[in-house]
This record gives C-alpha cells, sequence and structure tokens, in this order.
C-alpha cells in the first residue's frame, strides 16, 4: 500500500520512552479538539509508529505489535456512505512500518484469534478507505467470539449513535492489564478492548470489555479509563468532560438483546488497584476459547495477494 496520496498523510515516528505523553497530531481532522490522544505508557511509546490514512488515524507499538489506539472522525454523512460500502476482507501487514515492529499474517495463523478492527471496515465510507482500514497496525488479536457479537454490537451502537446525533469522535483500543499473552512472533494479546466517545451534544463515555467471550461490558469515564489503560483519548477535553460518563447505547449485536447488561468495572476485573502491566512483565499462557478456527495459510495468503493486486491495479 502506498500512502502518498493528496488526501492521505502518513507520518513515521520513533517514540523514545522519555517522551511519552503528547502524540504527534499530524492529522487533526480525526480528534476532539484538533488534539491526539496523549499516551501515557513508555513501555509501548518506545517504538511507536503514527500513521494518518484517509479516514482514521492510528498508532501502532513495536513493541506489542498491536495498534495502541485508533482514532476517527464519524458524521451522519460518514455513516450513510459506509452503508453503502461491501466489506472486501484485504487483511496486509503495514509497509510503512518495518517487520522488525510491524504485525504479520501469519503471526495470526492458527492462533485462534482475529485480526480484530480498531477503526473498524463498517466505518469507512470508500473502498479506499475500507481497504486501508485492514492494516495489521489498525488490528489487535481478538478473541472471536468478542469480536463478533459484543464488540460488533458496539460498533454498530456507536454508528447509531453518529447517526442520530450527527457528529462523534473515537477513539478505540486495546488495554494490557496483568500477565500478557502473545501469539505468533510476539504480538501482544490485550486483556480488554475499549472505544471511547465524545459527542459534542451530550459528553464522553467508553465502553470496556474483556477480550474474551461472554456479553458483559462497562461503561467508564474518560478519566477512569486514561488511569486504567494509559492512554487519554481526548486531552482537549475539560476535566469535567472527562470525569463524567455520559450514557452510551445498549449493543444489540445482530438485533439481539444481550443476556448481560452494562456491569460495574470490577466485574470485568478492573479497579482502583488495578495495576498497567507492562509488556516486559510476567507472561501468561494464551487461553482457547474451544476449537481454534482452522487457518489455511497458502490459500490464504494467495487470495489476499489477488485482493491486493487488484487493489494497486485500480488505484
Amino acid at each position: 500500500m502506498k500512502l502518498r496520496r493528496a488526501n492521505v498523510v502518513a507520518m513515521l515516528f520513533a517514540l523514545v520512552s522519555s517522551a511519552a505523553g503528547a502524540s504527534p497530531t499530524n492529522c487533526p481532522q480525526f480528534f476532539a479538539g484538533g488534539q491526539a490522544p496523549d499516551l501515557h505508557r513508555a513501555d509501548l511509546a518506545e517504538r511507536g509508529h503514527v500513521l494518518c490514512f484517509t479516514f482514521y488515524s492510528v498508532v501502532e507499538s513495536g513493541v506489542s505489535r498491536t495498534a495502541i489506539w485508533s482514532a476517527e472522525h464519524l458524521t451522519r454523512a460518514s455513516v450513510e456512505a459506509a452503508r453503502q460500502q461491501k466489506r472486501v476482507d484485504a487483511f496486509h501487514a503495514e509497509s510503512a512500518i518495518s517487520p522488525r515492529d510491524r504485525a504479520e499474517r501469519e503471526d495470526y495463523f492458527g492462533s485462534g484469534r482475529d485480526e480484530g478492527h480498531m477503526s473498524p471496515s463498517g466505518d469507512m465510507p470508500d473502498e479506499r478507505s475500507q481497504y486501508e482500514s485492514f492494516s495489521l497496525a489498525n488490528m489487535i488479536p481478538q478473541s472471536p467470539d468478542n469480536n463478533r457479537h459484543l464488540w460488533q454490537g458496539i460498533e454498530i451502537a456507536t454508528r447509531a449513535l453518529a447517526k442520530y446525533d450527527g457528529d462523534l469522535y473515537v477513539v478505540t483500543g486495546p488495554a494490557f492489564i496483568g500477565p500478557r499473552a502473545s501469539v505468533g512472533r510476539g504480538v501482544e494479546v490485550p486483556t480488554h478492548v475499549w472505544k471511547a466517545i465524545y459527542d459534542p451534544r451530550r459528553g464522553a463515555a467508553a465502553y470496556v470489555t474483556l477480550n474474551q467471550s461472554g456479553e458483559a461490558y462497562a461503561v467508564i469515564s474518560i478519566a477512569e479509563l486514561t488511569r486504567l489503560v494509559g492512554v487519554d483519548p481526548f486531552p482537549a477535553l475539560s476535566d469535567q468532560v472527562k470525569g463524567t460518563a455520559i450514557a452510551l447505547p445498549t449493543p444489540r449485536p445482530g438485533g439481539q438483546r444481550l443476556s448481560v447488561g452494562p456491569v460495574l468495572e470490577g466485574q470485568l476485573g478492573l479497579g482502583p488497584s488495578s495495576q498497567i502491566s507492562s509488556v516486559y512483565g510476567p507472561v501468561a499462557p494464551l487461553v482457547e476459547e474451544g476449537r481454534p478456527r482452522e487457518r489455511w495459510a497458502d490459500e490464504r495468503l494467495a487470495r489476499d495477494a489477488a485482493r491486493t493486486l487488484a487493489h494497486v491495479l485500480r488505484y
């Protein structure tokens, strides 16, 4: 994929641990108040890569080889346009990041984890932005049940709110809390997944779920999210707005009512005593979720190569 296009700005930064804090704001249109999220985790900032795409911006960590945050600005018009797009899977390693610091398709094969979008393909209003959303820089190893059920419902609920109110800033990312697990060549598996939402008409809050099967989720304030995950998704907002969690729509994956409503964060293993884990800390085994999905690497690679070639020829 080539990032040098008139409407695409791509930047690559090495963020040393001493620079952990404010992230460069290279594509302010995606951020509330024009300010990029602040990363407070020195261990993940050490080899951070900031990328601006057509419809979203992402920071990828060369330590975890996952997205750390992915930001987008949803509008009523963009949601309507995205509804007209047919999904075409085009997962690909991010060529703007060195092989040392990026995930590869092979890291996910046979892992029992999905390549889980942070800024979802369902938000993308055109073919080019949808293709860009399939960059592995925008992914985490996600529980298949979470990705295809509860998390899908959260994504749908977020788009519905954007359509209703007309304007949302959204930042999505993983949380690493407690001992870590990994797939492939050390692609870190987060313990939780979160989606922070700022609605200029209402205020802000975040969904948080475990990165495992189940239907439990919590809605927490931005201030609490920042303390738990080490990312302030909306540094331009006032302390008052960040300290108060607004009500967020109830996820209804596939139009179905969840068996569990929003829960207290303690039921997700979060709370005042939760420690932001270090990716250099204790290693935990990867918990299997039943039978892992089977992958046929050669077939998948060939199919992906054909799609990528078709995209390159088109553009």
